[in-house]
C-alpha cells in the first residue's frame, strides 16, 4: 500500500492490491492526535461531509465545525451522502409504489427514466409471512404457500420493480429477515463507488487522479427502525421513514443536525447463565432512563472484546427501543473475523483492514478512549437474567421478580398495569385444549415465539435454546398444548447449524418448528391462537401472556387477545413455554415434573458455557454462509414461477384491493404549502404519553368489524383473505381507515373505546375516518394532541401518511421520537411542542376546543415559538406558546413547501428553482438546502 497527498489536504491517492483509489485523508485532514479524540462514529461522519464539500452539500464552514468538535459543542446541520438504502417489503412497497406513481406523473413530459434510484437499493421481502400453522413438520411449507397466495399481487409488483429500476436488488421471500441478511451478507462496511457518482458536487481538480474510484465507509439508511443492527459490524446506519428513503434514493442529501455522542463503557464479562439478551435489556433500560433520543451511542472498553459481532448486533438492534439514532461498535478485529467467517472474500477483508487502519477507523487494542458528550458505564459481570415487559421494552425486571411483579401489575394503574380489582385479579377459568383439561388464571401463556432479527441472528442464544430443549426432552418434559410455539429464524443458516448440532429435532419435539424465515410474531403476524385458548379469551377477561425473543412488546402489537408480552432470550422462551405461565419465579419454582413426578428446575436444564462454545465453532464456517447466499436472489420455486409485468411503467389495476396508485403526486391538495394562519382547527385525536407508530398505523390483523374490514368486505374480499395492515400498505383507502384505529384504546376523547373519536361541535362519537372526512368536506384543518415520546416505535411512514390523508396538519405533543418527527415533517405536518413542563391536561385542554395559530408559516420558517389559542365551547380561552420541533432550515423549508412529495415533483418536473436540476446534483441540492 502507498499513499500520495494532494495539495488541498482532503483527498489523497491510496492503493491496495495493485488497484489505485482515492479517498478522504482523515489523519491528514483532522490531525492524528485530534482524530484519536473523536468518537469513531463522528470520524465516519467527518469523512462523509469532507467527501461532499461543495456547492449544494456542505459548505467549508460545516466541515470546519466538525473538525473543531469537542464535547458539548454546537450541533451544526450536516448533509450526508447515502451510499446504500435497505428496505423490508413492508416499507419498501409504498416507497417503490411512490416512485412508480412519480414515473407516471412525469412520463408524458420527461419520460419514465427520469425517476431512477441514484444509489444501490436492497429490498428484502421478509414482513409478509404469518404463523397460520405451527407445531407441525409442514408448518413452513404451509405458511409459505399461504404467504404467496395472499401476497402474489404484491410480489409481482416487486418482480416488476426489480426489472424496472436498475439499481434495485431483491431478496425474495423465504430467504431471511432483512437485518440478519444485512449483517451476514449485504453489508460491506467499506465500499467503492464510481468517481462520477460519488463526487459530482465536489471540486476534484486537485485530486491526484479524479478518475480513480472512491473508497469510503458505508453510510446506510434503512426503511426499518432496527437498521442499526448492522452497527454491530461497524457500519454506520439507522432507520428513517419511507419518505426520507425516497428522497435519498433520488439522490437528495440526507440532512440532520449533528447528533450528540454518548459513550458507553463496557467492562468485565458476562457470568455463566447470563445471555446477551439479558445484557441488551439492561442496556435498553439504562439508556432510555438516561435519555439518548437523537444521539449516537458508541460502545468502548475492554468489555467489547468479549462480545462477538452477533452479540454486538443484538445490542445495536434495539437502538430504537432506547431512542438512539445508532448504537455503534467501531470496526476492530472482531469485525474482520466475522466478515471472514460469513464468507466475505479475503481480498475485500484485507483491503478493508488496510484502509481503515490507515485512516483511523480501526479500533486498535489499547487505543485511547475518545471523547463524548456524555458517558455511561456498564459492568458486564453485574448483568443478571432478565425479561422486559409487559408492554414496553425498557421495562426490564429480574427473572426472579417476574412472578411477583406480574401479580402486582394486575391491580396497578398506568403504564404496565392492568387496573383489575382484587376479585378480578383472582379470577380463574377452565381451559380445554385437545386432551388437556385444567384451570388457568391471569398470566397463562398463549404464545412462546423464538422470533425476530434481534436474537435469531445470535448463534450463542439459539444454540442455548436448542440445548435447553434437548435437556428438557431428556427429562420427559412437554409444552402444554394451549401454548402456541413457533420459531422463525432470520436466516436459513440458523436451521443449517441447528441441524448439524442435532438440536433442531429437540426444538421441534417441543413444538418449536420453523414456521417461516421472516418477521412474524414480533410485528403482529402471530396468526390465530390455539383454538381452545382463543375461545377462552373471547369469553373470559383473563390477561393472557406471550414470551418472545423479539424487540417490541407494545400493547396489542403481538396479538389482540394477548394483554402481557415479555421479551426474553430464546432459551428462556423455551423455559416459559414448558412452564405454561409467566406468574412464576423460574429461579426457584420448577418448570414442570418429569414422568416420575420429580420437579425439574431451570438450573437442571440450562447448558454450560463450554458446551455452547464448543458448538459455536460449527457456526463459523465460511462455506455455510457462501452456500446459503450464493443464489439468494433466485428465491424459492414459488417465487421463480411467479409471472410479473415488464416495462418501465407499472400497469395499475383499478379493481385491485392491494395496489392502487398512491395519491401524493396526483392530488394537489396533498402538496399544498403550509398556510400562514390556521383558524377554527379541530382536534381529531387526543392521546397520552408513549403513543407508538403501531397505535397510529397498526401493523397487525384487520378486524372484520373495523372500518378497513368493512371496506374490504364491500369489495368482495373474504375475512380469511383480509391479510394484515402490513401487507395492505399499497391501498391508501385501507390505510386511512386504519389510522388511529388499532385494537387498543388510545383516544382520550372517547376513553376505553378503540378506533373512534368525537366529531365537534356536536360531540357525536364515530369512527376516526368518518370524523376526518366530515372535517375535510367542511374545509376544517385537523390537529392531534399528544404527550411525551409521541411516535415511539417503528419507522412507519404510514403513521405520517395516514394522518396527512385524513387532513392533519399539526401535532402538538410534549416530545417526539426522532424517526416519526422526521416523517411528519416530510409529509408537511408541523410538530409543535407544548411549553416545558406543560401538557394538554395541565393547560386544561379537553380536545373540544377550536384552535387558532396566527403566523404559523413564519414561525416554522424562523423555528421560533408560535402562539396557540384554544377556545372551549364555553368560551374559555387557553393560550400558550408552542415551539416547532425543527432542527434545521431545511426542515422548515420542507414543511413550508408542502412536504417531500411537492418538492420532488417540482424538482423533477423542472418547476423548482434551478429548473431541471437532478436531485443530488449541485444545483438541485442547493435548492434543497435553501428552500
Amino acid at each position: 500500500m502507498d499513499t500520495a497527498m494532494d495539495p488541498d489536504g482532503i483527498w489523497h491517492a491510496w492503493s491496495s492490491g495493485g488497484v489505485r483509489y482515492r479517498s478522504v485523508d482523515l489523519p491528514g485532514l483532522v490531525g492524528t492526535e485530534r482524530l484519536a479524540r473523536l468518537p469513531f462514529a463522528l470520524r465516519v461522519l467527518v469523512e462523509n461531509v469532507a467527501r461532499n464539500v461543495g456547492s449544494g452539500w456542505n459548505p467549508p464552514e460545516t466541515l470546519a465545525a466538525l473538525l473543531d468538535w469537542a464535547p458539548g459543542a454546537s450541533r451544526p446541520p450536516i448533509a450526508l451522502r447515502v451510499s446504500r438504502v435497505i428496505l423490508p417489503d413492508s416499507s419498501g412497497l409504498p416507497v417503490l409504489m411512490d416512485l412508480a406513481a412519480l414515473r407516471d406523473a412525469l412520463a408524458a413530459d420527461r419520460g419514465a427514466g427520469v425517476v431512477e434510484p441514484r444509489v444501490p437499493v436492497d429490498l428484502v421481502v421478509d414482513h409478509s409471512v404469518m404463523v397460520d400453522f405451527h407445531g407441525r413438520a409442514d408448518a413452513l411449507v404451509r405458511n409459505m404457500a399461504l404467504e404467496f397466495e395472499r401476497n402474489a399481487e404484491r410480489y409481482r409488483f416487486f418482480k416488476w420493480a426489480r426489472q424496472a429500476f436498475g439499481s434495485l436488488r431483491v431478496v425474495p421471500p423465504g430467504m431471511g429477515i432483512i437485518h440478519q441478511v444485512h449483517l451476514e451478507h449485504l453489508a460491506q462496511v467499506v465500499t467503492v463507488s464510481d468517481a462520477g457518482v460519488m463526487t459530482e458536487s465536489v471540486d476534484n481538480s486537485s485530486c491526484p487522479d479524479s478518475a480513480d474510484p472512491v473508497i469510503h465507509p458505508e453510510f446506510v439508511l434503512g426503511g426499518d427502525s432496527h437498521t442499526p443492527m448492522v452497527n454491530g459490524l461497524g457500519v454506520l446506519a439507522w432507520g428513517v421513514g419511507g419518505v426520507e428513503i425516497e428522497a435519498a434514493m433520488l439522490g437528495q442529501p440526507y440532512l440532520l443536525a449533528l447528533p450528540r455522542f454518548v459513550g458507553v463503557g463496557l467492562s468485565g464479562r458476562l457470568r455463566p447463565g447470563v445471555t446477551t439478551t439479558d445484557l441488551v435489556l439492561t442496556v435498553t433500560e439504562r439508556l432510555r432512563a438516561h435519555g439518548v433520543v437523537d444521539a449516537i451511542v458508541e460502545f468502548h472498553g475492554e468489555g467489547c472484546d468479549s462480545l462477538a459481532v452477533p452479540d454486538r448486533a443484538t445490542i445495536a438492534n434495539m437502538a430504537p427501543e432506547y431512542g438512539a439514532n445508532a448504537a455503534y461498535f467501531p470496526i476492530d478485529a472482531m469485525t474482520l473475523g466475522y466478515l471472514r467467517q460469513t464468507g466475505r472474500t479475503p481480498a475485500h477483508v484485507e483491503r478493508l483492514e488496510a484502509w481503515t487502519r490507515a485512516h483511523g477507523l480501526l479500533r486498535e487494542p489499547g487505543a485511547a478512549v475518545p471523547q463524548f458528550d456524555a458517558r455511561l458505564h456498564i459492568d458486564l459481570a453485574a448483568i443478571e437474567p432478565s425479561v422486559a415487559g409487559p408492554s414496553r421494552p425498557q421495562d426490564r425486571q429480574p427473572l426472579a421478580a417476574l412472578g411477583d411483579r406480574f401479580r402486582a401489575a394486575l391491580q396497578a394503574e398506568g403504564t404496565g398495569g392492568f387496573g383489575l380489582s382484587a376479585a378480578e385479579a383472582a379470577q380463574v377459568a377452565d381451559l380445554a385444549c385437545g386432551d388437556w383439561r385444567g384451570e388457568v388464571g391471569h398470566g397463562v401463556l398463549a404464545i412462546a415465539a423464538i422470533t425476530a432479527c434481534t436474537n435469531t441472528s445470535n448463534p450463542g442464544v439459539m444454540l442455548a435454546a436448542g440445548l435447553l430443549a434437548r435437556n428438557a426432552r431428556a427429562r420427559g418434559l412437554r409444552v402444554p398444548p394451549f401454548v402456541k410455539t413457533s420459531m422463525a429464524p432470520g436466516s436459513r443458516v440458523v436451521t443449517r447449524y441447528l441441524e448439524q448440532a442435532d438440536l433442531l429435532a429437540p426444538l421441534e419435539a417441543l413444538g418449536f418448528h420453523v414456521v417461516g424465515y421472516g418477521c412474524t410474531t414480533c410485528s403482529g403476524k402471530s396468526g390465530p391462537l390455539v383454538p381452545g385458548m382463543a375461545a377462552l379469551l373471547e369469553r373470559e377477561p383473563l390477561v393472557a401472556a406471550a414470551v418472545t425473543s423479539s424487540n417490541r412488546n407494545f400493547t396489542g402489537r403481538v396479538h389482540r387477545q394477548v394483554g402481557a408480552v415479555y421479551l426474553a432470550s430464546p432459551p428462556l422462551v423455551v423455559a416459559f413455554a414448558l412452564a405454561g405461565r409467566v406468574d412464576i419465579d423460574l429461579t426457584r419454582e420448577p418448570l414442570g415434573r418429569d414422568p416420575r413426578g420429580q420437579p425439574v428446575y431451570l438450573r437442571d436444564l440450562w447448558p454450560s458455557g463450554p458446551e455452547i462454545e464448543a458448538l459455536l465453532t460449527a457456526t463459523r464456517l465460511p462455506a455455510l454462509y457462501r452456500d446459503n447466499y450464493a443464489r439468494v436472489g433466485d428465491g424459492t420455486a414459488q417465487w421463480q414461477a411467479l409471472e410479473a409485468p415488464t416495462g418501465p411503467s407499472f400497469a395499475w389495476d383499478p379493481a385491485s384491493t392491494y395496489l392502487l396508485p398512491p395519491p401524493f403526486f396526483s392530488d394537489p391538495q396533498l402538496r399544498e404549502p403550509l398556510p400562514e394562519n390556521l383558524h377554527d382547527a379541530r382536534v381529531l385525536v387526543m392521546a397520552g404519553d408513549s403513543l407508538t407508530t403501531d397505535h397510529i398505523s397498526p401493523a397487525g390483523e384487520i378486524a372484520v368489524d373495523s372500518e378497513a374490514g368493512r371496506l374490504l368486505a364491500g369489495h368482495g374480499v373474504a375475512p380469511s383473505r383480509f391479510n394484515a395492515f402490513t401487507m395492505r400498505r399499497g391501498n391508501h383507502h385501507v390505510m386511512m381507515r386504519g389510522t388511529f384505529a388499532g385494537p387498543r384504546p388510545i383516544n382520550l376523547l372517547v376513553p376505553g373505546v378503540p378506533g373512534v373519536t368525537r366529531h365537534w361541535p356536536d360531540g357525536e362519537v364515530m369512527p376516526v375516518h368518518e370524523a376526518a372526512r366530515r372535517y375535510r368536506e367542511a374545509g376544517i384543518v385537523q390537529l392531534v394532541l399528544g404527550g411525551r415520546d409521541y411516535g415511539m416505535g417503528s419507522s412507519r411512514d404510514w403513521a405520517a401518511k395516514g394522518p396527512r390523508l385524513l387532513g392533519v396538519r399539526v401535532v402538538i405533543a410534549c416530545s417526539f421520537e426522532r424517526i416519526h418527527r422526521a416523517n411528519l415533517i416530510a409529509l408537511g405536518i408541523v410538530p409543535l411542542c407544548f411549553p416545558d413542563g406543560q401538557t394538554a391536561a395541565s393547560l386544561g385542554l379537553d380536545g373540544s376546543e377550536t384552535y387558532a395559530i396566527a403566523g404559523l408559516r413564519q414561525a416554522v420558517r424562523e423555528r421560533r415559538p408560535v402562539r396557540v389559542e384554544a377556545r372551549g365551547q364555553n368560551g374559555r380561552l387557553v393560550a400558550f406558546e408552542a415551539q416547532p420541533a425543527l432542527q434545521a432550515p431545511a426542515e422548515s423549508a420542507l414543511i413550508e413547501g408542502g412536504g417531500i412529495f411537492a418538492r420532488v415533483l417540482a424538482e423533477l418536473s423542472g418547476t423548482a428553482s434551478g429548473q431541471g436540476a437532478a436531485p443530488g446534483s449541485a444545483h438541485g441540492s442547493a435548492s434543497t438546502r435553501s428552500g
